[in-house]
């Protein structure tokens, strides 16, 4: 990441951090959400690379959305809450922000027809939340280069207006694993996963968790059952249900709607949601979550398309270290001190001290202070993924390559 993209960055988180503090997160956000104007530019421009700078007030913005923001929580509404947030930090209005919603990333006809919809009413960056998108966007970006095509997830770009962007997640599904397995009574842990090993980035979420559920709680094991589905609220409910009925009290899950966190709360034990704070939706089982400030990348990227600096963006890959993914603040759920220990791990992966994905992990005294020890990452067949004390997996392993789960896990 190049040091004028960090700046942008970290002064949009700035920004937003501001703007939050008057906007509450927890308002479901709809196509009439009012966003006051903005000072807009009033002619187009050429900057010092050739590249066009684009008047902002004919400036449109295009999201595809698996879901529907209106629904309040889980993964569209947290994307949105970025689009919100840099659409506001922008000031662009309400009639430059084109979202298409349900729409199912597993039928490329109807990704296609919501992604040219967009380039028909004169969308200049189209951002595509969800993995299935990717080809799709690929595709369309060779046949329309004057559009910006910004794929969420996944992991193709063409160094032209093609990127990917997408978080070090699996820093905080580490930290709410310490969460769970300081919770956990029956040391029996379930994950719901929208995806097998097939699926890099549902196993490698995973493989974090687990791993921060083992630095607190050696003796836990974390069961893990698959919906296929990214976004399946009834299959997603059943899944919970089927790990209730093998004995766990604790639910996290890497899919996209509340249902294991309610499934959790109905049965009176406890879990760790996904994406935004589902505390409100289960406040008698939720712990914390994994959750995302989307709202940094898409300000940043936008900025970028609109001055006409998009040739020096690339792809992104934020982390806890400048605010694009955190862990949901601690329920009164969590066990008594959990707010230590998880302040200890994240500042030894914010320092640098602790990667999750190398050979080392953390060890907690009784007061929740952490060591950096050295310490073989293992996958639950035996096999050595990192020697202890080695280096961290390569970025374009941990988004494309884990095909393996860490040692307390089982397929169920």
């Amino acid at each position: 990441m190049n040091k004028k993209l960090l700046a942008l960055i970290l002064a949009s988180v700035m920004v937003i951090s501001m703007m939050f503090v008057a906007c509450s997160p927890e308002t479901p956000v709809d196509d009439n959400n009012v966003v006051e104007d903005g000072q807009n530019g009033e002619n187009e421009q050429t900057d010092d690379n050739n590249q066009e700078v684009v008047n902002n007030a004919d400036f449109k913005v295009g999201v595809i959305h698996i879901g529907n923001p209106s629904d309040g929580a889980g993964y569209s509404y947290a994307h949105d809450q970025g689009i919100v947030a840099m659409q506001q930090n922008l000031g662009l209005t309400d009639d430059q922000i084109i979202r298409k919603l349900n729409i199912a990333d597993d039928d490329a006809n109807a990704t296609k027809t919501a992604i040219e919809e967009c380039i028909e009413e004169g969308c200049k960056i189209i951002f595509g939340t969800s993995w299935g998108y990717m080809n799709t966007m690929e595709e369309l970006a060779g046949q329309y280069p004057e559009v910006i095509f910004s794929h969420g997830t996944g992991y193709k770009s063409n160094d032209v207006n093609f990127n990917n962007y997408f978080g070090r997640i699996y820093q905080p599904r580490y930290l709410s694993g310490i969460a769970a397995g300081l919770k956990t009574q029956s040391n029996l842990i379930g994950y719901v996963g929208a995806w097998g090993t097939e699926n890099a980035e549902v196993t490698g979420g995973i493989d974090a968790f687990a791993k921060g559920v083992a630095a607190v709680n050696p003796d836990a094991k974390v069961y893990v059952k698959v919906t296929g589905s990214w976004f399946d609220p009834t299959a997603e409910g059943t899944t919970a249900q089927a790990l209730l009925d093998l004995g766990c009290d604790v639910i996290a899950q890497h899919c996209d709607t509340t249902a294991p966190q309610l499934a959790a709360e109905n049965a009176g034990v406890w879990g760790c949601g996904y994406n935004t704070d589902m505390t409100k939706d289960a406040p008698k089982a939720h712990l914390t979550a994994p959750i995302w400030n989307w709202g940094v990348y898409y300000t940043a990227a936008t900025e970028a398309a609109m001055n006409g600096t998009w040739k020096e963006f690339g792809n992104f890959f934020g982390g806890l270290d400048i605010g694009f993914v955190d862990v949901s603040p601690l329920s009164e759920n969590c066990a008594e001190g959990t707010d230590k220990y998880i302040a200890a791990a994240r500042q030894a992966i914010v320092d640098g001290e602790f990667a999750v994905f190398d050979g080392k992990q953390l060890s907690f005294d009784e007061e929740g202070n952490a060591t950096v020890i050295d310490e073989a990452l293992l996958d639950n067949q035996g096999n050595e993924i990192v020697a202890a004390g080695g280096a961290c997996l390569e970025d374009g392993v941990i988004t494309g390559g884990i095909n393996w789960y860490y040692e307390n896990v089982e397929l169920k």
